[in-house]
């Protein structure tokens, strides 16, 4: 596709689940801005708007059905089952990457500054590939909100995965990036993880995150932790590397304790002691467990991919009615 920097065709890219309190206002927002910058002559006529229908369980796809009738510029899919956030937002991607010369992912929530949309094109328009959005404050956030999420970030650094910090799914992507993306044919999923690996010129645009406008988030911590999980076992094999470390240091000790036996035998200075056998039997026990563990989520990992079962199925969309 000739990508045109001049009236580039944008889409932007909307996951929902479960939406449907948020859905009217955000909406708009979202609407508002798409037509102010087609107005400036910014983008091109023909650029859209795609809801993703997670497989939610209310009347989210209702919403995004009547929207649709409603506004030309707006279009949906509707998957057929819940997939989780990554594979909604890969499958809305994937769906604007025949179609556009540019796409913008944000969640429906309203917390993303919409705004900070313009500075994006025009970093695009400047030859970047892909433009991360990154949060320039967290004020908004309670403090466990704000230490989980500083946590979680030098977490993922500390476990090889190459993530921008502070930088969720509010980014731009070209069509060209989203190509090379397309060849990414892993069914595990991260991709705050995958667009780095991607390479393009990139820049970074930093906003501020707003309040959620309505409804709940659908991100808790408990959450965060497995998509932390996903995205290090998916994209790095440090763990692996750090278990073999860790088998290294604990035989090294292994080995002096064995020394200083043979030597306190020899000497006679031996004592018969339940609590220290106890504890080296429990120590041993529990790294083994936990090794095994981190061993089992890459063996998991391995057995899913080998399956090759589709990341997303397609019920219907818009397009269809």
């Amino acid at each position: 596709m000739t990508v045109s920097l001049q009236i580039p065709c944008l889409f932007i890219v909307v996951p929902c689940y479960n939406e449907e309190d948020v859905l009217p206002s955000t909406s708009c927002m979202f609407l508002d801005k798409l037509r102010d910058l087609s107005e400036k002559s910014v983008i091109s006529k023909d650029s859209r708007i795609i809801f993703v229908n997670d497989g939610s369980s209310d009347g989210t796809w209702d919403v995004i059905a009547e929207l649709s009738a409603m506004h030309p510029e707006i279009e949906g899919i509707s998957l057929s089952r819940n997939r989780g956030h990554q594979n909604a937002l890969l499958a809305g991607l994937m769906f604007a990457r025949t179609r556009c010369d540019v796409s913008i992912s944000l969640d429906c929530d309203g917390q993303d500054d919409v705004n900070a949309i313009d500075e994006m094109l025009q970093a695009y328009v400047n030859g970047n590939d892909i433009v991360y959005g990154v949060r320039c404050d967290r004020s908004t956030d309670s403090f466990a909100k704000r230490f989980s999420a500083q946590s979680y970030y030098r977490f993922l650094k500390a476990m090889g995965v190459e993530a921008v910090a502070d930088s969720a799914d509010y980014r731009l992507i070209s069509a060209r990036a989203l190509d090379a993306l397309a060849e990414f044919e892993e069914v595990n999923l991260y991709l705050r993880g995958m667009v780095p690996l991607v390479g393009f010129k990139s820049v970074c645009v930093f906003y501020k995150r707003q309040e959620r406008i309505a409804g709940e988030s659908h991100y808790p911590i408990g959450k965060m932790l497995a998509l932390a999980i996903d995205g290090i076992t998916s994209l790095s094999v440090r763990p692996l590397r750090l278990i073999a470390y860790l088998g290294l240091i604990v035989s090294a000790l292994s080995f002096i304790g064995v020394c200083y036996s043979l030597i306190s035998n020899v000497l006679g200075m031996t004592v018969t002691g339940w609590t220290s056998l106890i504890s080296i039997v429990c120590l041993l026990g529990g790294i083994q467990l936990f090794c095994l563990g981190v061993i089992g989520e890459y063996i998991g990992k391995i057995f899913l991919e080998t399956k090759r079962r589709p990341r997303f199925i397609v019920e219907q969309t818009t397009l269809d009615e």
